[in-house]
Order: structure tokens, then C-alpha cells, then sequence
């Protein structure tokens, strides 16, 4: 059944709406009449199904059926702080990333990146990522939406953060040159997970991060790209828990 997220909160079973432009526009493309079944979400958690009641040239009006509890959220909340990376990679990463569970997403610039973006290039690739992992939602069968957050400097972020980390939050700074395995470490409510761009963070960004209380982790013997390193870490977090 076609899933379709809807930027607004959804009501009661029996209560009429006109979809919003986006998902109306992939109710008409997908060429659905009345009477057919769809799947609703709000980012709330939960699903609504719906039936479509008519469609017009550029409205689409549903009426909302049982609201419905779903879990296929991680236990955890896990946030990717990311140097983005050269072309259009990041929109693989958030793809993806939401695809596996990611609660957020933090675009970051550092002394090595080559994309850079400021001003109102920035807050278009910020929403064009936004639109990239509600898609990925509606795809993935998510009832939460990954947060893409503004992009900032590296340097500007980690000021930002407390020194010491928060009472379950744990952070973790990708460098293949750490000893200390992936492995060896438990869970935890929250984990922050900084990765850096092609080239690697300086050692001065590497020293400023472990300053913030991040510590340095080894995915394995091999270096992997800017864009591979962020989803392998976010795809071992939710593979590692428990099955439901």
C-alpha cells in the first residue's frame, strides 16, 4: 500500500483532510482513485490508513481510518555528524542513513572539505536533504522522520557541545588510526557519531573532538570513503539490536 508523510498533525479516525501539496502530487502521479487504501504518517510514531475520497487537478481529499501504534524505530537515538563529502554523496548518506534508522543528520564543513556552503545555498541543500529522507522514510516504512540539521563549521559545532557529554549519550570520533574497536562497546541511549571527509580530519580537528569527549573508534583494517564510513558504523548500531 502506498505510504505518504504528511508534514502536519493527523486526527481522528472519520475526520476529512486535503493532502498537502507534496504528497497529493504523488497520489495524482501514482494515478489512485476513490476509494482506494493509503498509508498516512505524521512523524509522530504512528500510521493512519486512509481512503481517497476525490481528486481534483491539484487537491487530493482522504478520509482518515484507525490510527495505528508502530515500532521500527532503533532503541536508540543515533546522530550522524558528517564532513560532507565532494559531489553529491550526501545525498546518498542521508538516503540511507534514514533508511537505517538515523534520528539525525549534521551537515559539517572542516579544513579538508571540498564542498563548502553558506547562506541560502546552505538552507536549500539542508531542505533538499529534508525532502531526500522523507522519501526514504515513506520508502522504509519509518514513522519518524530523520532531523537534518543547518550546516555549520566543524570548529563552530564542537564549541558548541558541552565538554563533558550528557548522562547516556555516548560520542565517537571515526579515525582509522585508533586502536580501540567498534566491537568492544555497549549500548546506549545515545550515540554521536563524527565523521570526517576525504583525507580525514586534521589532527588538530582530531584533538578538538577528543577535547568534547569523543572518543576515537576503528571500523577495521581497511579505509573506507568519507561516505561508506558514517552508514557501516549506523548499519552495525542496528544490526547489533536485539531482534523484536
Amino acid at each position: 500500500m502506498p505510504r505518504f508523510h504528511v508534514d502536519q498533525p493527523l486526527g481522528a479516525a472519520g475526520s476529512e483532510l486535503s493532502l498537502p501539496p507534496g504528497a497529493a502530487r504523488h497520489v495524482q502521479v501514482l494515478r489512485l482513485q476513490p476509494g482506494e487504501s493509503i498509508t498516512l504518517f505524521d512523524g509522530s510514531g504512528d500510521e493512519w490508513q486512509a481512503e481517497v475520497l476525490a481528486m481534483g487537478r491539484s487537491e487530493v481529499t482522504v478520509r482518515l481510518g484507525e490510527r495505528a501504534a508502530v515500532q521500527r524505530e532503533l532503541a536508540q537515538d543515533v546522530t550522524l555528524a558528517v564532513v560532507m563529502p565532494a559531489n553529491d554523496r550526501m545525498d546518498g548518506i542521508v538516503e540511507k542513513a534514514t533508511e537505517l534508522g538515523a534520528f539525525a543528520i549534521r551537515p559539517l564543513m572542516s579544513e579538508r572539505s571540498v564542498l563548502r556552503l553558506a547562506g541560502d545555498r546552505a538552507a536549500k541543500k539542508v531542505g533538499h536533504w529534508q525532502g531526500v529522507a522523507v522519501a526514504a522514510c515513506e520508502q522504509s516504512g519509518r514513522t519518524r522522520v530523520t532531523r537534518i540539521e543547518p550546516v555549520m563549521t566543524l570548529a563552530a559545532w564542537l564549541q558548541a557541545l558541552d565538554v563533558t557529554p550528557p548522562a547516556g549519550e555516548r560520542r565517537w570520533l571515526l579515525s582509522p588510526t585508533s586502536a580501540q574497536a567498534l566491537s568492544a562497546q555497549a549500548a546506549a541511549p545515545r550515540t554521536l557519531v563524527l565523521s570526517g571527509p576525504e583525507g580525514g580530519l586534521s589532527g588538530a580537528e582530531e584533538d578538538a573532538a577528543r577535547a568534547r569527549g569523543f572518543v576515537a573508534m576503528k571500523l577495521g583494517p581497511r579505509i573506507l570513503r568519507a561516505d561508506t564510513a558514517p552508514l557501516a558504523v549506523l548499519g552495525w548500531l542496528a544490526l547489533s539490536e536485539p531482534s523484536s
